[in-house]
């Protein structure tokens, strides 16, 4: 059983929790209330940023578990470290600044690629040894 992997995968979980309680507190903040998504630019960039989380994560778990079945459970679960600090990176910064957000973009897509490419990588392994 690939055991790091499911705790990367609840450490992501809780990450993106993180951030969706993020997005009820900048709504009280900035007095934006449900179902509007905007009205000030502080929380449309909370909420952006949340957002883009939950367009990657169905990126990210596939891959993560793939990767880690047919490859390696360390590996992935080290890859998904990297990618989880670079969604908070992400998220901390966009929320300051949306010009700001660069470098945890890049860490968590170079992340996502890293675990995709080995999970295609393990799965035609996995084909072509029959």
């Amino acid at each position: 059983m690939p055991h790091w992997t499911a705790l990367v995968t609840l450490l992501s979980i809780a990450v993106y929790f993180w951030a969706d309680l993020s997005v009820g507190k900048a709504r009280g903040a900035f007095q934006i209330k449900a179902p509007a998504t905007t009205g000030d630019p502080n929380f449309e960039r909370v909420f952006r940023a949340h957002q883009n989380m939950l367009e990657w994560m169905p990126i990210f778990l596939p891959a993560l578990w793939l990767f880690a079945l047919y490859l390696s459970d360390r590996w992935a679960a080290l890859v998904g470290l990297v990618w989880i600090g670079g969604r908070a990176l992400y998220f901390v910064t966009y929320a300051q600044a949306a010009d700001k957000r660069g470098r945890g973009f890049a860490i968590q897509a170079a992340a996502s690629a890293v675990l995709f490419v080995g999970a295609l990588i393990g799965v035609g392994k996995a084909l072509i040894a029959g």
